[in-house]
């Protein structure tokens, strides 16, 4: 549609012979959030990586504002951040330099208070200074997903991020995740459980 931001046509995986799936369509506006379901080896995962252009779709094609994306679009990669199974931390350095390391790459040079400020929103502002090798597997996701605090983008592409946290951080997540939509910004995220209600869901197995 012509006032979509990102917008997936027909779009196609396959692995070697066996197709992943097929026939995939979406749009996303300004605000939106998209739930991609599915069981495992349905292909969620694969679809959040045709859409972040770290694999090209074997059919269909994706568009950022119009304009078909390609393979590494430095313009297209910088306006989004995507958190994938593994949270791609560094355990040797602690919560507050994996922050500021990953938004250096990104182009970023956030303040050692803002990094502090975006672990907080996640509950860590306790371990701050902590080798995150010393972390929990819940804390090692929540410094992940701080990141998005920290350097916001436009367009997140999140495949389970709620993998390992408990209720509470869980709930810091849904803040975190209100506060980017309302601000305008989108959102693609693989769960095996529905996030928000008020929110478009593609049930991947069923295309």
């Amino acid at each position: 549609m012509a006032d979509a931001e990102l917008e997936g046509r027909d779009l196609g995986v396959r692995r070697g012979y066996r197709v992943i799936f097929s026939g995939i369509g979406l749009s996303l506006r300004r605000g939106e959030l998209l739930q991609v379901m599915g069981p495992n080896g349905a292909g969620k995962s694969s679809l959040l990586r045709v859409l972040s252009s770290l694999m090209p779709p074997a059919e269909g094609n994706l568009c950022w504002r119009g304009r078909p994306v390609r393979a590494g679009d430095p313009v297209y990669l910088g306006r989004l951040a995507y958190l994938g199974h593994t949270n791609g931390i560094y355990p040797d350095l602690s919560s507050i330099e994996n922050l500021q390391f990953a938004a250096r790459m990104a182009g970023q040079r956030p303040t050692a208070e803002a990094a502090r400020h975006a672990l907080s929103q996640l509950g860590l502002g306790g371990v701050a200074d902590t080798p995150v090798r010393t972390l929990s597997q819940g804390q090692r996701r929540r410094v992940a997903l701080a990141r998005l605090a920290l350097a916001p983008c436009e367009l997140w592409l999140l495949d389970e991020p709620l993998t390992s946290l408990d209720e509470a951080s869980s709930a810091s997540f849904d803040a975190l995740l209100a506060n980017h939509l309302r601000d305008g910004g989108m959102a693609v995220i693989a769960t095996h459980r529905l996030l928000r209600a008020d929110a478009g869901v593609l049930d991947i197995a069923r295309t």
